[in-house]
């Protein structure tokens, strides 16, 4: 008896997003993954036609599965609607946002022993979105740090350390000004590493790990912050391994799973065919790990190892000048 397939949500964003969705789920088939597809366009295009944002049926579809692989979708800058993003974390309460960087051999950067992973706070600070104007030359933007909020994502940074064996895990903030709401969770912080001795805890100030980041980014493991440092220091990570075409992250919460390349749509170059997916389909490798296929995940990350060493075909934006086409192609042809 055939083994039943696992079905998945799917959305298909905007700008790049429709051609690295069907990138990724090229490489997924060809790689026997073994999933199924609930497909749905979301995001501006979606909204100019049918007046919804991500279709009723979408969440419904993501409800069901549990599991939601997204592709980008375009936010307004400073107008028009909050980020979809932000709506789906906060929604399903994905409070996790994990994104690792790590050095790649094929692709050459200052650094060469980058092995870092971001734990950020997926729904509170600044990112909370209670704003007002207090006069017409006057906004204020309320930054929201909570006890429990903290405690879980901290927790899962040391639970992770433990379960893929690391070594030390390292809390970001801004105690030294925000005394209050930086300041509880830095406590919260080594409140938490007693409960993990084997786990080496430190911290620092936001601005100085920033230059610690570019000048040794090999002292860094795992770490913790909230929500807008994260935002920040994770873009920093994929800068020091060549971009964000190669940063994949997950959104984790209870029950939910929804996994996304941290870049943006990239409209400029939408349509034409050079649009890097390694971003996505590396998320959609921690999806398979999620999962519990962590031989297909391992299948595809070496299939495009052996594509990055090669160097020949690689997309623009990694010094090549391959389409999207022949990049997937030459990936599919190592998982053959």
């Amino acid at each position: 008896m055939a083994e039943e397939k696992k079905i998945i949500t799917v959305f298909k964003g905007d700008g790049i997003g429709p051609e690295i969705t069907d990138a990724v789920l090229e490489i997924l088939d060809a790689a026997g993954a073994g999933l199924e597809y609930e497909m749905f366009n979301v995001g501006e295009a979606e909204y100019e036609a049918h007046g919804e944002l991500i279709p009723e049926a979408g969440f419904r579809s993501f409800e069901k599965t549990g599991v939601l692989l997204k592709s980008p979708i375009t936010t307004p800058v400073g107008k028009g609607f909050r980020s979809l993003n932000v709506m789906l974390r906060k929604k399903y309460d994905l409070y996790a946002n994990i994104r690792p960087a790590k050095s790649n051999a094929a692709v050459k950067t200052p650094f060469k022993n980058v092995d870092l992973v971001i734990f950020r706070e997926n729904t509170e600070d600044l990112y909370a979105g209670v704003e007002e104007m207090i006069d017409k030359d006057t906004a204020h933007s309320i930054k929201i740090i909570t006890r429990r909020c903290s405690e879980r994502i901290i927790r899962d940074a040391f639970e992770y350390a433990l379960s893929q064996g690391r070594k030390k895990v390292t809390c970001i903030h801004k105690a030294n000004i925000m005394k209050l709401s930086d300041g509880m969770f830095r406590d919260i912080f080594y409140e938490t590493a007693k409960n993990y001795p084997d786990v080496e805890a430190d911290d620092k100030i936001v601005d100085n790990a920033a230059m610690q980041m570019v000048m040794h980014p090999e002292q860094f493991d795992i770490m913790v912050m909230p929500n807008l440092y994260g935002d920040i220091l994770s873009d920093l990570s994929s800068g020091l391994i060549g971009g964000l075409g190669l940063l994949p992250s997950a959104n984790l919460g209870k029950g939910y799973a929804m996994f996304e390349a941290v870049h943006g749509s990239a409209p400029d170059i939408a349509g034409k065919g050079i649009a890097n997916p390694t971003a996505f389909l590396w998320s959609a490798c921690m999806m398979l790990e999620h999962m519990g296929e962590r031989d297909c995940a391992k299948k595809i990350r070496t299939a495009v190892d052996e594509v990055l060493l090669e160097g020949k075909h690689l997309t623009p934006d990694l010094g090549g000048s391959a389409s999207t086409k022949e990049y997937v192609g030459e990936i599919t042809a190592k998982l053959r």
